[in-house]
Protein backbone atom coordinates (compact mmCIF):
# COMPACT_ATOMS: atom_id res chain seq x y z
CA UNK A 1 0.00 0.00 0.00
CA UNK A 2 1.68 3.54 -1.18
CA UNK A 3 2.36 5.85 2.02
CA UNK A 4 0.34 9.39 1.53
CA UNK A 5 -0.66 12.09 3.48
CA UNK A 6 -4.01 13.09 1.92
CA UNK A 7 -5.90 9.64 2.82
CA UNK A 8 -5.54 7.61 6.14
CA UNK A 9 -7.02 3.94 5.31
CA UNK A 10 -6.18 2.74 8.32
CA UNK A 11 -7.76 5.38 10.55
CA UNK A 12 -11.09 5.34 8.45
CA UNK A 13 -11.16 1.76 9.19
CA UNK A 14 -10.32 2.34 12.88
CA UNK A 15 -13.13 4.92 12.61
CA UNK A 16 -15.70 3.03 10.77
CA UNK A 17 -15.25 0.01 13.10
CA UNK A 18 -15.54 1.65 16.03
CA UNK A 19 -18.50 3.61 14.88
CA UNK A 20 -20.57 0.40 14.59
CA UNK A 21 -19.09 -0.93 17.98
CA UNK A 22 -20.36 2.08 19.37
CA UNK A 23 -23.62 1.89 18.08
CA UNK A 24 -24.25 -2.03 19.23
CA UNK A 25 -23.31 -1.23 22.55
CA UNK A 26 -25.75 1.63 22.95
CA UNK A 27 -28.58 -0.87 21.27
CA UNK A 28 -27.16 -3.21 24.35
CA UNK A 29 -27.04 -0.24 26.71
CA UNK A 30 -30.68 0.08 25.96
CA UNK A 31 -32.17 -3.32 26.24
CA UNK A 32 -30.61 -3.88 29.09
CA UNK A 33 -31.89 -0.14 30.82
CA UNK A 34 -35.21 -0.85 29.48
CA UNK A 35 -35.60 -4.88 30.72
CA UNK A 36 -36.85 -5.67 27.11
CA UNK A 37 -35.46 -7.83 24.41
CA UNK A 38 -37.18 -5.88 21.75
CA UNK A 39 -36.64 -1.60 21.74
CA UNK A 40 -37.87 -0.93 18.79
CA UNK A 41 -39.65 -3.17 15.66
CA UNK A 42 -36.11 -3.44 14.02
CA UNK A 43 -34.71 -5.08 17.03
CA UNK A 44 -37.82 -8.19 15.69
CA UNK A 45 -40.96 -6.82 14.14
CA UNK A 46 -42.60 -9.94 14.37
CA UNK A 47 -41.95 -10.05 17.99
CA UNK A 48 -42.99 -7.00 18.65
CA UNK A 49 -46.36 -7.65 16.78
CA UNK A 50 -47.00 -10.61 18.57
CA UNK A 51 -46.06 -9.49 21.77
CA UNK A 52 -48.12 -6.04 21.81
CA UNK A 53 -51.47 -8.32 21.33
CA UNK A 54 -50.03 -10.53 23.87
CA UNK A 55 -49.94 -7.67 26.45
CA UNK A 56 -53.00 -6.23 25.63
CA UNK A 57 -54.86 -9.71 26.06
CA UNK A 58 -53.18 -9.60 29.51
CA UNK A 59 -54.25 -6.25 30.18
CA UNK A 60 -57.54 -6.94 29.13
CA UNK A 61 -57.69 -10.52 31.40
CA UNK A 62 -56.38 -8.46 34.20
CA UNK A 63 -59.11 -6.33 34.00
CA UNK A 64 -61.95 -9.31 33.26
CA UNK A 65 -60.73 -10.36 36.60
CA UNK A 66 -61.29 -7.56 38.68
CA UNK A 67 -65.00 -7.77 37.01
CA UNK A 68 -65.37 -11.28 38.34
CA UNK A 69 -64.62 -10.28 41.48
CA UNK A 70 -66.94 -7.19 41.73
CA UNK A 71 -69.57 -9.30 40.41
CA UNK A 72 -69.51 -11.89 43.16
CA UNK A 73 -69.46 -8.75 45.57
CA UNK A 74 -72.71 -7.76 43.99
CA UNK A 75 -74.20 -11.52 44.24
CA UNK A 76 -72.89 -11.80 47.66
CA UNK A 77 -75.38 -8.60 48.69
CA UNK A 78 -77.74 -10.00 46.66
CA UNK A 79 -77.33 -13.28 49.25
CA UNK A 80 -77.42 -11.42 52.17
CA UNK A 81 -80.42 -9.72 51.74
CA UNK A 82 -82.00 -13.08 50.83
CA UNK A 83 -80.94 -14.64 54.12
CA UNK A 84 -82.49 -11.62 55.99
CA UNK A 85 -85.79 -12.15 53.61
CA UNK A 86 -85.65 -15.74 54.70
CA UNK A 87 -85.86 -15.18 58.28
CA UNK A 88 -88.63 -12.86 58.10
CA UNK A 89 -90.45 -15.58 55.95
CA UNK A 90 -89.57 -18.15 58.80
CA UNK A 91 -90.97 -15.57 61.63
CA UNK A 92 -94.30 -15.20 59.28
CA UNK A 93 -94.85 -19.16 58.84
CA UNK A 94 -94.68 -18.95 62.81
CA UNK A 95 -97.36 -15.92 63.10
CA UNK A 96 -99.66 -17.95 60.62
CA UNK A 97 -99.90 -21.11 61.98
CA UNK A 98 -100.24 -19.49 65.64
CA UNK A 99 -103.04 -17.34 64.32
CA UNK A 100 -104.44 -20.48 62.58
CA UNK A 101 -104.96 -22.19 65.81
CA UNK A 102 -108.41 -22.04 67.40
CA UNK A 103 -107.37 -20.99 70.95
CA UNK A 104 -106.89 -17.53 69.88
CA UNK A 105 -109.45 -14.34 70.03
CA UNK A 106 -109.89 -12.10 67.12
CA UNK A 107 -107.90 -9.74 69.57
CA UNK A 108 -104.79 -11.81 69.66
CA UNK A 109 -105.04 -12.82 66.05
CA UNK A 110 -105.11 -8.53 65.15
CA UNK A 111 -101.42 -8.47 67.22
CA UNK A 112 -100.19 -11.52 65.17
CA UNK A 113 -101.84 -9.69 61.75
CA UNK A 114 -100.16 -6.13 62.77
CA UNK A 115 -96.55 -8.09 62.94
CA UNK A 116 -97.60 -10.45 59.81
CA UNK A 117 -98.24 -7.49 57.95
CA UNK A 118 -95.79 -4.95 59.06
CA UNK A 119 -93.21 -7.67 58.07
CA UNK A 120 -94.41 -7.97 54.72
CA UNK A 121 -93.90 -4.26 54.09
CA UNK A 122 -90.22 -5.31 55.28
CA UNK A 123 -89.54 -7.49 52.69
CA UNK A 124 -91.05 -5.27 50.15
CA UNK A 125 -88.59 -2.35 51.92
CA UNK A 126 -85.31 -4.71 51.83
CA UNK A 127 -86.16 -6.30 47.90
CA UNK A 128 -86.76 -2.01 46.97
CA UNK A 129 -83.81 -0.85 48.72
CA UNK A 130 -80.89 -4.12 48.25
CA UNK A 131 -78.92 -2.85 45.35
CA UNK A 132 -74.97 -2.18 43.57
CA UNK A 133 -73.89 0.54 42.85
CA UNK A 134 -77.63 1.37 41.69
CA UNK A 135 -78.31 -1.38 39.97
CA UNK A 136 -81.36 -3.22 42.00
CA UNK A 137 -80.83 -7.12 42.79
CA UNK A 138 -84.16 -8.07 44.63
CA UNK A 139 -86.69 -5.92 43.56
CA UNK A 140 -87.70 -2.55 41.86
CA UNK A 141 -86.23 0.44 43.47
CA UNK A 142 -88.08 3.00 45.58
CA UNK A 143 -88.12 5.70 42.67
CA UNK A 144 -91.40 6.03 41.49
CA UNK A 145 -93.06 9.65 42.22
CA UNK A 146 -96.90 11.46 41.60
CA UNK A 147 -97.06 13.37 38.46
CA UNK A 148 -97.66 16.35 40.73
CA UNK A 149 -99.02 18.34 37.48
CA UNK A 150 -102.53 16.47 37.71
CA UNK A 151 -102.93 17.99 41.21
CA UNK A 152 -102.40 21.38 39.73
CA UNK A 153 -105.47 23.46 38.99
CA UNK A 154 -107.36 22.11 36.23
CA UNK A 155 -105.49 19.00 36.24
CA UNK A 156 -107.10 15.14 36.41
CA UNK A 157 -106.54 15.10 40.13
CA UNK A 158 -107.11 18.96 41.06
CA UNK A 159 -109.82 18.11 43.19
CA UNK A 160 -107.66 15.92 45.56
CA UNK A 161 -107.03 19.44 47.39
CA UNK A 162 -106.42 21.12 50.74
CA UNK A 163 -109.79 23.19 50.20
CA UNK A 164 -111.44 19.14 49.90
CA UNK A 165 -109.62 17.64 52.95
CA UNK A 166 -106.74 16.67 50.94
CA UNK A 167 -103.08 17.51 52.74
CA UNK A 168 -100.63 15.05 50.64
CA UNK A 169 -100.29 12.17 49.17
CA UNK A 170 -97.47 9.45 49.38
CA UNK A 171 -96.45 6.44 48.11
CA UNK A 172 -95.83 3.61 50.47
CA UNK A 173 -95.08 0.54 48.32
CA UNK A 174 -93.32 1.68 45.36
CA UNK A 175 -92.59 -1.71 44.55
CA UNK A 176 -96.47 -1.90 43.41
CA UNK A 177 -96.53 1.20 41.86
CA UNK A 178 -93.42 0.60 39.79
CA UNK A 179 -94.80 -2.50 37.83
CA UNK A 180 -94.88 -2.37 34.65
CA UNK A 181 -95.25 -4.89 31.89
CA UNK A 182 -95.47 -3.16 28.88
CA UNK A 183 -93.66 -0.62 26.62
CA UNK A 184 -95.68 2.65 28.52
CA UNK A 185 -93.38 2.74 31.60
CA UNK A 186 -94.96 3.48 34.72
CA UNK A 187 -97.01 6.80 33.43
CA UNK A 188 -99.95 4.59 32.82
CA UNK A 189 -100.68 3.20 36.32
CA UNK A 190 -102.78 5.87 37.89
CA UNK A 191 -105.44 5.87 41.02
CA UNK A 192 -109.06 7.27 41.55
CA UNK A 193 -110.37 8.67 44.43
CA UNK A 194 -113.83 8.48 45.23
CA UNK A 195 -116.32 8.99 48.02
CA UNK A 196 -119.87 7.71 48.10
CA UNK A 197 -122.88 7.96 50.33
CA UNK A 198 -123.53 3.58 51.32
CA UNK A 199 -126.90 2.73 52.81
CA UNK A 200 -127.21 3.40 56.75
CA UNK A 201 -125.59 7.00 56.85
CA UNK A 202 -121.98 5.54 56.00
CA UNK A 203 -119.76 7.05 54.09
CA UNK A 204 -117.20 5.23 52.56
CA UNK A 205 -113.82 6.40 50.55
CA UNK A 206 -112.97 4.00 47.52
CA UNK A 207 -109.81 4.14 45.86
CA UNK A 208 -108.98 2.43 42.74
CA UNK A 209 -105.91 1.51 41.06
CA UNK A 210 -104.69 0.83 37.72
CA UNK A 211 -101.52 -0.76 36.84
CA UNK A 212 -100.57 -0.96 33.09
CA UNK A 213 -104.01 0.86 31.97
CA UNK A 214 -105.86 -1.91 33.41
CA UNK A 215 -107.97 -1.68 36.67
CA UNK A 216 -105.91 -3.80 39.35
CA UNK A 217 -106.74 -3.16 43.26
CA UNK A 218 -109.76 -1.36 44.84
CA UNK A 219 -109.78 -0.58 49.16
CA UNK A 220 -112.41 1.17 50.53
CA UNK A 221 -112.28 3.07 54.42
CA UNK A 222 -115.26 3.68 55.99
CA UNK A 223 -114.50 7.18 56.78
CA UNK A 224 -118.55 8.36 58.53
CA UNK A 225 -116.45 9.36 61.72
CA UNK A 226 -114.86 12.21 60.47
CA UNK A 227 -118.47 13.72 60.18
CA UNK A 228 -119.57 16.66 62.37
CA UNK A 229 -120.17 15.28 65.83
CA UNK A 230 -118.39 11.76 65.07
CA UNK A 231 -115.65 10.47 67.15
CA UNK A 232 -112.91 11.58 64.49
CA UNK A 233 -114.37 14.82 63.64
CA UNK A 234 -111.05 17.39 62.93
CA UNK A 235 -111.20 21.00 63.60
CA UNK A 236 -108.91 24.12 62.56
CA UNK A 237 -105.18 22.45 62.16
CA UNK A 238 -105.90 19.03 62.99
CA UNK A 239 -104.07 16.74 60.49
CA UNK A 240 -104.88 12.78 60.25
CA UNK A 241 -103.78 10.11 57.83
CA UNK A 242 -105.57 7.26 55.61
CA UNK A 243 -103.94 4.54 54.98
CA UNK A 244 -104.94 2.26 51.83
CA UNK A 245 -101.73 -0.27 52.58
CA UNK A 246 -103.18 -2.62 49.74
CA UNK A 247 -102.70 0.09 47.77
CA UNK A 248 -99.31 1.40 48.65
CA UNK A 249 -100.41 4.45 48.92
CA UNK A 250 -101.33 7.13 52.29
CA UNK A 251 -103.59 10.24 52.62
CA UNK A 252 -103.07 13.35 55.24
CA UNK A 253 -105.96 15.15 55.71
CA UNK A 254 -107.39 18.44 57.40
CA UNK A 255 -110.16 19.24 59.09
CA UNK A 256 -111.57 20.30 55.04
CA UNK A 257 -112.05 16.26 55.07
CA UNK A 258 -115.09 16.41 57.85
CA UNK A 259 -116.56 18.77 55.53
CA UNK A 260 -116.68 17.12 52.72
CA UNK A 261 -118.06 14.12 54.70
CA UNK A 262 -120.64 16.52 55.97
CA UNK A 263 -121.86 17.23 52.52
CA UNK A 264 -121.91 13.99 51.01
CA UNK A 265 -123.64 12.48 54.12
CA UNK A 266 -126.27 15.17 53.40
CA UNK A 267 -127.25 14.64 50.40
CA UNK A 268 -128.59 10.78 50.10
CA UNK A 269 -128.67 10.36 46.47
CA UNK A 270 -125.33 9.90 45.27
CA UNK A 271 -125.60 13.33 43.51
CA UNK A 272 -122.92 15.19 45.75
CA UNK A 273 -120.54 12.13 46.20
CA UNK A 274 -116.76 13.33 45.86
CA UNK A 275 -115.85 11.90 42.10
CA UNK A 276 -119.75 12.82 40.94
CA UNK A 277 -120.46 15.91 41.80
CA UNK A 278 -119.23 18.57 39.01
CA UNK A 279 -119.84 21.18 41.94
CA UNK A 280 -118.79 19.49 45.19
CA UNK A 281 -119.38 21.55 48.26
CA UNK A 282 -121.30 23.59 46.45
CA UNK A 283 -118.11 25.00 44.57
CA UNK A 284 -119.10 26.05 40.93
CA UNK A 285 -115.74 25.57 39.85
CA UNK A 286 -114.82 22.34 42.27
CA UNK A 287 -115.37 19.69 39.85
CA UNK A 288 -114.44 16.53 41.91
CA UNK A 289 -114.61 14.38 38.73
CA UNK A 290 -111.13 15.70 38.65
CA UNK A 291 -110.29 12.53 41.23
CA UNK A 292 -107.68 10.85 38.71
CA UNK A 293 -103.83 11.10 39.70
CA UNK A 294 -101.17 9.46 37.36
CA UNK A 295 -96.97 8.60 38.20
CA UNK A 296 -94.32 9.97 37.25
CA UNK A 297 -91.66 8.17 35.01
CA UNK A 298 -89.69 6.51 36.92
CA UNK A 299 -85.81 7.17 36.96
CA UNK A 300 -84.82 3.77 35.87
CA UNK A 301 -84.53 1.62 39.09
CA UNK A 302 -85.91 -1.32 38.07
CA UNK A 303 -84.84 -5.23 38.30
CA UNK A 304 -82.84 -6.07 34.99
CA UNK A 305 -84.11 -9.26 34.15
CA UNK A 306 -80.68 -10.07 33.40
CA UNK A 307 -77.16 -8.73 33.78
CA UNK A 308 -73.95 -9.74 31.77
CA UNK A 309 -70.65 -9.45 32.97
CA UNK A 310 -67.46 -9.20 30.74
CA UNK A 311 -65.66 -12.06 32.14
CA UNK A 312 -62.66 -12.51 28.63
CA UNK A 313 -61.09 -9.85 26.65
CA UNK A 314 -63.13 -10.31 23.57
CA UNK A 315 -65.80 -9.19 21.95
CA UNK A 316 -68.09 -12.58 21.72
CA UNK A 317 -70.53 -14.28 23.46
CA UNK A 318 -68.43 -16.56 25.21
CA UNK A 319 -66.15 -13.50 26.38
CA UNK A 320 -69.50 -12.70 28.37
CA UNK A 321 -71.49 -14.03 31.07
CA UNK A 322 -75.01 -13.31 31.87
CA UNK A 323 -76.77 -13.59 35.45
CA UNK A 324 -80.68 -13.89 35.77
CA UNK A 325 -82.09 -11.90 38.70
CA UNK A 326 -85.82 -13.08 40.19
CA UNK A 327 -88.12 -10.56 42.21
CA UNK A 328 -88.32 -11.54 45.82
CA UNK A 329 -90.77 -9.16 47.16
CA UNK A 330 -94.20 -9.71 48.43
CA UNK A 331 -95.90 -9.40 44.41
CA UNK A 332 -93.70 -12.36 43.75
CA UNK A 333 -92.91 -14.64 46.85
CA UNK A 334 -96.03 -17.38 47.14
CA UNK A 335 -96.76 -17.27 43.36
CA UNK A 336 -95.24 -20.48 42.77
CA UNK A 337 -92.10 -18.70 40.68
CA UNK A 338 -93.93 -17.48 38.01
CA UNK A 339 -96.85 -19.09 38.39
CA UNK A 340 -100.48 -17.62 39.60
CA UNK A 341 -100.85 -18.60 42.76
CA UNK A 342 -101.53 -16.09 46.07
CA UNK A 343 -98.85 -14.06 46.41
CA UNK A 344 -98.17 -12.41 49.98
CA UNK A 345 -99.28 -9.22 48.59
CA UNK A 346 -102.31 -10.81 47.53
CA UNK A 347 -103.08 -11.63 51.36
CA UNK A 348 -104.14 -8.06 51.54
CA UNK A 349 -104.17 -6.24 55.05
CA UNK A 350 -105.93 -8.83 57.13
CA UNK A 351 -103.62 -11.78 55.93
CA UNK A 352 -104.11 -13.37 59.42
CA UNK A 353 -107.27 -11.90 61.10
CA UNK A 354 -108.72 -14.80 61.37
CA UNK A 355 -108.46 -18.49 61.74
CA UNK A 356 -109.45 -19.30 57.72
CA UNK A 357 -107.15 -16.85 56.60
CA UNK A 358 -104.45 -17.88 58.68
CA UNK A 359 -104.53 -20.68 57.57
CA UNK A 360 -104.36 -19.67 54.02
CA UNK A 361 -101.27 -17.52 54.88
CA UNK A 362 -99.45 -20.57 56.15
CA UNK A 363 -99.59 -22.00 52.78
CA UNK A 364 -98.84 -18.75 50.72
CA UNK A 365 -95.86 -18.63 53.60
CA UNK A 366 -94.94 -21.44 52.59
CA UNK A 367 -94.68 -21.36 48.69
CA UNK A 368 -92.54 -17.78 49.39
CA UNK A 369 -90.26 -19.82 51.36
CA UNK A 370 -89.63 -22.19 48.14
CA UNK A 371 -89.71 -19.37 45.76
CA UNK A 372 -87.37 -17.45 47.92
CA UNK A 373 -84.97 -20.68 47.94
CA UNK A 374 -84.94 -21.60 44.33
CA UNK A 375 -83.67 -17.19 43.35
CA UNK A 376 -81.17 -17.96 46.38
CA UNK A 377 -79.71 -21.03 44.73
CA UNK A 378 -80.25 -19.35 41.13
CA UNK A 379 -77.65 -16.72 42.89
CA UNK A 380 -75.14 -19.32 44.24
CA UNK A 381 -75.09 -21.34 41.47
CA UNK A 382 -74.33 -18.06 39.53
CA UNK A 383 -71.66 -17.43 41.92
CA UNK A 384 -69.92 -20.72 41.79
CA UNK A 385 -69.84 -20.26 38.08
CA UNK A 386 -68.20 -16.87 38.39
CA UNK A 387 -65.55 -18.99 40.80
CA UNK A 388 -64.54 -21.52 38.25
CA UNK A 389 -64.52 -18.30 35.59
CA UNK A 390 -62.47 -16.20 37.78
CA UNK A 391 -60.12 -19.44 37.79
CA UNK A 392 -59.30 -19.54 34.15
CA UNK A 393 -58.84 -16.30 33.91
CA UNK A 394 -56.11 -16.43 36.30
CA UNK A 395 -54.76 -19.60 34.44
CA UNK A 396 -54.90 -17.93 30.82
CA UNK A 397 -53.63 -14.62 32.09
CA UNK A 398 -50.28 -16.13 33.82
CA UNK A 399 -49.70 -18.29 30.52
CA UNK A 400 -50.35 -15.74 28.17
CA UNK A 401 -47.98 -13.23 30.69
CA UNK A 402 -45.32 -16.09 29.96
CA UNK A 403 -45.63 -16.36 26.19
CA UNK A 404 -45.36 -12.70 26.05
CA UNK A 405 -42.33 -12.57 28.54
CA UNK A 406 -40.57 -15.38 26.38
CA UNK A 407 -41.07 -12.99 22.95
CA UNK A 408 -40.13 -9.65 24.60
CA UNK A 409 -38.72 -10.12 28.00
CA UNK A 410 -34.60 -9.88 28.05
CA UNK A 411 -31.65 -12.35 28.89
CA UNK A 412 -30.28 -10.29 31.33
CA UNK A 413 -27.06 -12.66 32.14
CA UNK A 414 -26.90 -13.09 27.97
CA UNK A 415 -27.15 -9.47 26.77
CA UNK A 416 -24.43 -8.16 29.88
CA UNK A 417 -22.26 -10.99 28.24
CA UNK A 418 -22.24 -8.77 25.10
CA UNK A 419 -22.76 -5.61 26.33
CA UNK A 420 -19.02 -6.95 28.19
CA UNK A 421 -17.90 -7.81 24.59
CA UNK A 422 -19.20 -4.70 22.96
CA UNK A 423 -17.30 -2.49 25.69
CA UNK A 424 -14.29 -4.14 24.80
CA UNK A 425 -13.97 -3.56 21.44
CA UNK A 426 -15.60 -0.14 21.33
CA UNK A 427 -12.06 0.83 23.89
CA UNK A 428 -9.88 -1.27 21.30
CA UNK A 429 -11.64 0.63 18.63
CA UNK A 430 -10.50 3.93 20.50
CA UNK A 431 -7.40 2.59 21.14
CA UNK A 432 -6.51 1.60 17.69
CA UNK A 433 -8.04 4.89 16.34
CA UNK A 434 -5.45 6.59 18.24
CA UNK A 435 -2.51 4.54 16.70
CA UNK A 436 -3.54 5.18 13.02
CA UNK A 437 -3.86 8.79 13.12
CA UNK A 438 -0.31 8.65 14.59
CA UNK A 439 0.64 6.62 10.98
CA UNK A 440 1.16 9.68 8.83
CA UNK A 441 3.98 11.06 11.63
CA UNK A 442 6.61 8.24 10.60
CA UNK A 443 6.39 10.54 6.92
CA UNK A 444 7.37 13.06 8.25
CA UNK A 445 11.27 11.70 8.60
CA UNK A 446 11.32 11.17 4.86
CA UNK A 447 10.65 14.90 4.79
CA UNK A 448 13.43 15.48 6.80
Amino acid sequence: MALNIISNYAANVAHRNLTASDEMATRSLSKLSSGTRVVSARDDAASMAIGARLNATTQALKTATVNVGQANAMLQIADGGMATIDDILVRMKTLAVQSSSGNLSDTERGFLNDEFTELRDEVDRIASSTNFNGIQLLGNGGDVALDYADLEAAGTGAAISAANGFDAIAITDNNYWATDTNAGGVTDNDFTVAINYAAGGQVIMTVSTNIDGAASRAQSIDVSDYITGGSKEMSAGDKSTLNFDELGLSFTINNNFTASVDSIAADNTGASDFGTDTQFNAGATNNSTLNTVTMAADNGQTLAASIEFQVGGGNTANDRLSINLTSVDSEALGTGSAGTDTSLADLGANAISTAASAQNAVEVVTRAIDDLQRARAAVGTSQNRLDFAGQNLASTQENTESARSTLLDLDVAAEMTAFTSKQILVQSGVAMLAQANQMPQNLLRLLQ
